[in-house]
């Protein structure tokens, strides 16, 4: 890694706190950070409870200290923040960055017990209308520096908390463009990832991939519905893929195998397994949808499939409006949640899906190109590291 750009942190202990290491954005922006912290001779610590992205984070350089910092119980926060108290102490630690808001209190009193400063990341939108909850959330709007991950969360930061430029930033989510690059996936690799979802060499549907943890929030049944809704030569025409791991929701997947079921698409729609290595997936595919019903802080998926040179469809809220160019890079549609909530799928979402199918194959090209142009110029890991790294920098007095 060229580290020319970073600031140098020898001798300096950075300590991050999330939940846990599972497969979400904010799991792998720690690991990039983790990595970057690295890369500037820091000392780069992980406060969790651990998962599958623990190999990861010691690629990268990081070091993981298990705590189970999840508890949203009052005594088990106040528990944490004296261990992490403990820990800031016997590690020298310089500065604290959490992720989540059960760690993040547990981590705001063990930084002004210490007087080190504090720093969070808003990686979403925590909305709340009684007093509590709003109280609960507002430690993310407490940090030395606050980190909006879009334009749109800042936003929210801004007219929920009311947090002064002075503190907020706003810093994207980035995109590893040269691990997301469709130059380096094979012919073989993509025909061997089609196969995996039941498509044989003279197979030519086209495929929709769905990415993502199998929650209602995620838009499946939105997906599976609009797919029902298409013509039905344009519907034989592709095949819908959900990837993604249920994470213990088998109410919700049993509801999603009865819409398939219920629609007569059981040739149409595949369920497939979360993958670790998502660039041939993503290459596999011809159209990528992320159709959130809720908005997205960021939606990591979307760039990285841009960035993967894929159209991608979304609703037109929260950090899609950021990372797809509606008609350049893929499609918006029009969100209404009222429409959601009744079960009934946007019309526009089948309006998107059959336009690109139907679309020829340079026209997704293009689409494809415009996308991984879109990411390369303003949503790279790079930046994202740079930026975070000046934000440490800046608190610690580096370089000042």
């Amino acid at each position: 890694m060229d580290t020319r750009a970073f600031p140098d942190f020898a001798g300096r202990t950075i300590l991050q706190v999330i939940p846990d290491l599972a497969a979400g954005g904010a799991e792998r922006t720690v690991i990039e950070i983790a990595e970057a912290l690295s890369a500037a001779n820091a000392r780069a610590l992980v406060v969790s409870r651990g998962g599958r992205l623990e190999p990861a984070l010691a690629t990268a350089g990081g070091q993981l200290v298990k705590m189970n910092v999840a508890t949203k119980n009052p005594i088990g926060m106040r528990g944490n923040a004296t261990r992490l108290t403990a820990l800031i102490r016997t590690r020298h630690v310089d500065l604290i960055h959490a992720r989540s808001r059960a760690p993040a209190w547990s981590s705001f009193w063990a930084a002004r017990r210490t007087g080190i400063p504090y720093v969070t990341t808003y990686h979403g939108a925590y909305s709340a209308s009684a007093i509590p909850k709003r109280y609960y959330n507002s430690v993310m709007a407490r940090g030395d520096r606050v980190i909006a991950n879009s334009n749109w969360i800042a936003d929210h930061v801004r007219s929920d908390h009311g947090v002064p430029d002075d503190r907020l930033v706003t810093i994207a989510r980035g995109v590893d463009t040269a691990h997301f690059d469709p130059a380096g996936i094979s012919d073989d690799t993509i025909a061997a990832q089609r196969a995996v979802w039941g498509l044989s060499p003279d197979d030519n549907r086209r495929v929709v991939l769905l990415p993502a943890r199998l929650t209602p929030w995620k838009g499946q049944a939105a997906a599976i519905e609009a797919f029902s809704r298409l013509d039905d030569p344009v519907r034989r025409s592709a095949l819908l893929v959900l990837m993604g791991d249920a994470q213990g929701r088998d109410e919700y997947v049993d509801d999603l195998r009865a819409a398939v079921d219920a629609g007569r698409l059981g040739g149409d729609v595949v369920f497939a397994e979360h993958s670790t290595d998502m660039p041939p997936a993503y290459a596999a595919a011809d159209i990528v949808l992320t159709p959130s019903v809720r908005p997205e802080a960021f939606g990591r998926t979307a760039a990285e499939a841009s960035a993967m040179a894929k159209p991608i469809i979304a609703f037109a809220h929260g950090g899609a409006l950021e990372t797809i160019v509606d008609g350049v890079t893929g499609r918006l549609v029009p969100f209404d949640p009222f429409e959601i909530r009744r079960k009934d799928p946007h019309e526009g979402l089948a309006s998107a899906l059959a336009e690109l199918l139907l679309a020829p194959a340079d026209r997704l090209s293009a689409l494809g190109a415009a996308g991984r142009a879109h990411i390369v110029g303003q949503f790279t890991k790079r930046g994202l590291q740079t930026a975070t790294l000046r934000v440490y920098a800046d608190l610690l007095k580096i370089g000042h």
